[in-house]
């Protein structure tokens, strides 16, 4: 194990995704989703520095090409996980979070089964824009709960039609827009439509690397 630059950025990513959780844990909201939305960005930015410096220092090693996709992998499932949590169970979400969580669990298993030879299955360049296209969605979805839980407090409790009324009659101030919708709900739908994507890109990549292990299975 080599203890360079691009390595201690993968392991204070893998530090990092049981964080976004501590954050609900030790904050108040929205703080706590502010917190676990800055840090996931950072987290996730730090999945392209650690490759890039990686390359350009010539410091790849085996330690670091083992640790990366168990650092992005924590990073996701967690954050989907919390998201999930306080998103009320949305049914849009859940299913392409299932579909995610299905995939990672299944090509982890059989990275393990392959043993040495899993290194010889090379990630491709659609399995990094997983990845990125999962981030991306955890992003927005995470900024989406947050302004979600601020419009509910200025709601005070009251329906959406109540609250409308409400603030015809002059009684409340009205949400912050974003066009003609408000902008937990805008937020909130791009993530859902990002995730989708995500989880396509992550069940394609999903069978192409069980494609390219089956002649490695055949061996067995």
């Amino acid at each position: 194990m080599t203890w360079n630059i691009p390595n201690i950025l993968t392991v204070l990513r893998l530090l990092a995704a049981p964080g976004v959780a501590v954050m609900f844990l030790y904050f108040h909201r929205p703080w706590a989703d502010w917190l676990a939305l800055t840090l996931f960005i950072g987290a996730a930015v730090t999945d392209w520095f650690d490759g890039y410096l990686a390359r350009l220092w010539k410091q790849e090693s085996k330690f670091g090409a083992m640790l990366d996709p168990i650092a992005d992998k924590a990073m996701v499932l967690i954050a989907i996980m919390v998201i999930t949590g306080y998103s009320g169970m949305n049914p849009w979400l859940i299913l392409p979070a299932t579909l995610i969580f299905f995939r990672e669990v299944c090509v982890s298993g059989l990275r393990e089964y392959l043993g040495s030879r899993a290194g010889q299955l090379k990630v491709t360049r659609l399995a990094k824009w997983k990845t990125t296209a999962q981030m991306v969605a955890i992003a927005v979805l995470f900024l989406g709960t947050g302004l979600e839980y601020l419009e509910g407090i200025r709601m005070q409790g009251m329906t959406p039609e109540q609250y409308a009324e409400a603030v015809s009659a002059g009684l409340a101030d009205p949400v912050r827009t974003c066009g003609g919708k408000d902008c937990a709900t805008y937020a909130t739908n791009i993530g859902l439509v990002l995730i989708w994507v995500a989880a396509v890109l992550t069940l394609v990549t999903g069978w192409d690397y069980f494609r390219k292990a089956l002649p490695f299975l055949k061996d067995h």
